[in-house]
């Protein structure tokens, strides 16, 4: 095969995939889902165009080493810690829980075991890259619902680990207990394996990197980060560990060192490449022809996926404590099926674990759960306040802020402090200085059980509900603070209070400038806007360093 043949297949799948990725941005959708769109026009289920397809999904596997080292760089044991149990637990539980499911609805339909639960191990990841680019570009990241679906997301990047693991395994022949010995030896090279990453990222790398050499040299410092992520990619494949394991753990070790930043934007470039054409080669597995005869049965899979999905995670995220609306948003955030299922199926059909219609199945609803994820995204809070708005509004008045009431008895003049993340907490420690009576109305319990501990009056709940507000005795109130992140669920909660008590003072936080008019419009009487306070800021701290400079720099005495 020359090189005319390979770019002959490479240039127009690139050159589709830019053209569709920019319909879908513009669109409002994920860019990932024109580049899947690129690989199924022109692959054999349409166009039948490209013809080397073994070439473009040799190129992509270096798509998917590039694309899990890039993770592992993002990953950090320290952000995971920072999101809270919802990450760890509830990321977890929603593996595991979604994987017995889907493994038991198989098992259902007729399947082995080994094929059901090589579904129950695809189907349980969620798409991390269409959801949290959704999240990000529509300001949501910072609500609840959204670092719910970031901690979560962020451990099922790690999970890819024992799920590859598990995949491998089921292509294994033998009894259980011969398979359990190969998982079992499998882990022990994978920790031998980690621990000798880690030793060449603590003693190997930083000495490199710091080299005169390296470090002015910006092709070179790109050829280490790129020798990195595929000499790791090749020692686990010769380890017989798959190679896209190597690459995200020996990622995920560097991102802990002071050089993941650099890393990360010398294979920024590279990766992007890359990635694009593993997306397209994921287009390129679909079947349509087979999707179009199995159309009833692709559909019901993927509708049954988001809804069981949605479900599974709703009730996750309830039992970490967080409200129905949230819960509700979180699940159906993470309802797709993951572009990595792809992955984890072409290890299970290697091994005899994924059947060629299984695969088609998986990949058919995967796609169109990939496509359905930014509607997905957006909707998510509008069913959620539904959900306990309406659905559920009379029980959860009746069972949930009995004792909120209670505790609240008897309160007077005080101010109401909406959200205790870094800025509730700067005017919860003015309001204490000065003496002023308060209490702290936020959603997540752990922060709640802190307030508490040190002795501030704090209640679980949702400031935007009427039983809530009545609760916390807004009716003899001085004033309220909304300190949230979220622009959407800071208009919510000013709205509320607005109907309750128009004439009560309402002071409010815009954590970006393009979101002070909507707060404003939403009936708070001062907000503060975190950009210009912080511009306003930046520019005293520079006219001091420069006034400071100047006189540093003035001559002893002008008549010399």
């Amino acid at each position: 095969m020359n090189l005319d043949e390979i770019l002959r297949d490479v240039v127009p799948l690139l050159v589709l995939a830019l053209v569709l990725g920019a319909v879908m941005d513009r669109l409002k959708q994920s860019a990932i889902v024109g580049y899947l769109l690129a690989g199924t026009i022109l692959g054999p289920g349409i166009l039948k165009y490209v013809q080397n397809r073994e070439v473009i999904e040799g190129v992509a596997q270096l798509g998917v080493a590039l694309l899990m080292f890039s993770i592992g760089l993002e990953f950090s044991f320290r952000r995971l810690r920072s999101l809270g149990r919802i990450a760890l637990g509830g990321g977890s539980l929603q593996i595991v829980v979604t994987g017995l499911v889907a493994s038991g609805i198989a098992l259902a339909a007729g399947l082995d075991g080994r094929s059901a639960v090589a579904v129950g191990l695809m189907v349980g990841p969620t798409s991390t890259a269409a959801v949290l680019r959704v999240l990000v570009e529509r300001g949501q990241i910072d609500s609840i619902y959204g670092r719910n679906a970031l901690g979560m997301n962020l451990f099922q990047d790690l999970a890819v680990v024992p799920l590859v693991l598990t995949m491998t395994a089921l292509g294994s022949t033998g009894t259980v207990g011969q398979i359990a010995a190969q998982i079992g030896l499998q882990i022990g090279v994978l920790l031998g394996v980690v621990v000798g990453f880690l030793l060449v990222s603590k003693f190997v790398l930083p000495l490199v990197l710091r080299t005169r050499v390296v470090s002015a040299n910006r092709e070179l410092s790109i050829l280490l980060a790129v020798v990195t992520c595929l000499g790791a990619a090749w020692i686990a494949d010769s380890l017989k560990l798959s190679p896209t394991l190597g690459a995200f753990i020996a990622g995920m070790l560097l991102g802990e060192s002071p050089f993941s930043t650099q890393i990360r934007a010398d294979i920024g470039a590279l990766s992007t490449l890359f990635v694009t054409l593993f997306f397209a080669s994921i287009g390129l597995l679909v079947d349509i022809p087979w999707a179009l005869a199995h159309w009833q049965i692709v559909l019901a899979g993927a509708a049954g996926a988001l809804l069981i999905k949605s479900i599974i995670v709703w009730l996750i995220v309830r039992r970490f404590g967080f409200t129905h609306h949230d819960a509700v948003a979180t699940g159906i955030c993470m309802a797709s099926i993951s572009e990595f299922a792809v992955v984890l199926g072409q290890i299970g059909f290697k091994g005899g674990a994924v059947t060629p219609d299984l695969f088609n199945f998986i990949v058919s609803c995967a796609l169109i759960t990939i496509f359905c994820t930014p509607l997905l995204v957006v909707i998510a809070p509008r069913i959620g306040r539904f959900v306990e708005e309406t659905l559920l509004r009379t029980k959860m008045v009746s069972m949930r802020y009995t004792q909120l009431v209670k505790r609240a008895e008897g309160m007077r003049d005080h101010v109401i402090v909406v959200g205790m993340g870094p800025a509730g907490r700067a005017v919860v420690d003015v309001l204490r200085a000065s003496a002023t009576a308060l209490i702290v109305v936020e959603l997540n319990p752990r922060t709640v059980a802190a307030a508490r501990a040190e002795g501030i009056k704090a209640e679980v709940g949702d400031a935007s509900t009427e039983a809530v507000l009545h609760a916390v005795k807004i009716d003899t109130a001085r004033a309220v603070v909304v300190a949230l992140p979220d622009h959407q669920a800071s208009a919510r909660v000013i709205q509320q209070v607005k109907a309750l008590r128009p004439g009560l003072p309402i002071i409010a936080r815009a954590r970006y400038h393009v979101y002070t008019e909507e707060l404003g419009r939403a009936g708070a009487h001062v907000v503060v806007d975190e950009e210009e306070e912080i511009g306003r800021a930046l520019s005293e701290h520079v006219a001091n360093a420069v006034r400071k400079s100047d006189g540093e720099q003035a001559p002893a005495g002008d008549g010399a």
